[in-house]
């Protein structure tokens, strides 16, 4: 004879309440659109010109998204806090060109060593933007529309006509955008232990978590005893490190840098962070989602090349992208807020 298991009393409504739940959580992830959007678009892509995710292909899309995706992690952290760095793009040229210049004029120099420089570099730009925002308390879209232009003088300045090529970077250098690690180039890898790293910041660092109440409300993290300037400062001097690092990957990357090098990359960036889902006005978001957001404008560029699309409807796109995800975003906040009022009431 055999006794059938008897279910405790509500514990089925329990278990079925926790599975849907956990769905729920799932489908209020604002990495899934995004990361949707990337799948429909690699398979449809494939289906039209299945060379498109051959080895080849899938290395040429990832190098063509690290940059791009490691600028795009920086410049989250200060999206986050209600802000935004346009000099990213003046960061990384100066970078890059100082990269060639160490090279050229410092035989023998360690890979290391450039490594260091280029991100010590990027922290002091990313500082200059810090204390400008923090101390005079002037919107960082003014302050960094500036810098980035100072930042883009100096590098014309500095560079003139000159420009660095492949054959003036040592071998094991230019090697990093070449080799592969189980199909993954180098500078990609890197790139992920860098999303890895500032993803644990954020969610398992008070001094990370600190950033989305800061872009929630700035005043109310103030009065709960938050150092908003210093913290804010912290996330512009990261996002320089970040756009050094990107520079020197990009002297890599690329076969030549000069003074127009990362001209026009910041808006790349800041499209693919909101595009990724994080919230222009702060507050919300993820660096995992502002890499795949990188990842997927990167791809659209890729997929419709390989379909012949033609480059202005290429641009287009992408500003529909941009447009629909400051669209849901609203939408999302509008109903949080309803959601909020709501419950509040019901309390009363």
């Amino acid at each position: 004879m055999t006794i059938a298991p008897t279910v405790p009393p509500g514990q089925s409504e329990r278990t079925d309440g926790a599975r849907s739940g956990r769905l729920g959580a799932l489908l209020r992830l604002r990495e899934l659109p995004v990361t949707l959007a990337l799948i429909a678009l690699v398979v449809i892509t494939t289906i039209a010109n299945p060379l498109f995710l051959s080895p080849q292909g899938m290395k040429d899309l990832l190098l063509n998204a690290t940059i791009v995706m490691i600028l795009a992690v920086g410049q989250a952290l200060v999206i986050i806090t209600r802000n935004v760095d346009l000099s990213v793009g003046s960061i990384l040229g100066l970078v890059a060109f100082g990269t060639g210049t160490l090279f050229a004029n410092v035989p023998g120099i360690p890979i290391v060593v450039v490594f260091v420089v280029g991100m010590l570099l990027g922290a002091f730009l990313g500082a200059i933007n810090g204390i400008l925002v923090t101390v005079a308390k002037v919107p960082a879209l003014v302050i960094t529309l500036g810098t980035l232009y100072i930042y883009r003088g100096i590098n014309n300045s500095w560079a003139g006509g000159t420009q660095y090529f492949a054959g003036d970077r040592p071998e094991a250098f230019g090697s990093l955008s070449v080799d592969t690690v189980f199909g993954f180039p180098l500078i990609t890898l890197i790139a992920v232990v860098v999303i890895a790293i500032v993803a644990i910041y954020l969610n398992g660092v008070r001094a990370g978590r600190d950033l989305y109440a800061i872009g929630s409300d700035p005043d109310a993290a103030l009065l709960f005893g938050i150092p908003v300037s210093r913290r804010v400062l912290l996330a512009f001097l990261f996002n320089g490190i970040l756009a050094g690092l990107a520079g020197v990957l990009y002297a890599s990357r690329f076969n030549s840098v000069g003074a127009t090098t990362g001209t026009g990359l910041e808006l790349s960036v800041v499209a693919a962070a909101v595009v990724g889902g994080v919230a222009i006005s702060g507050g919300s978001g993820s660096v995992v989602g502002a890499a795949i957001g990188a990842l997927l404008l990167t791809t659209i560029t890729s997929a419709l090349t390989a379909v012949r699309v033609d480059k202005f409807w290429q641009q287009a796109i992408v500003g529909m992208l941009i447009l629909s995800a400051v669209i849901i975003d609203r939408i999302a906040s509008v109903r949080t807020a309803r959601k909020l009022r709501i419950s509040e009431a019901r309390d009363v």
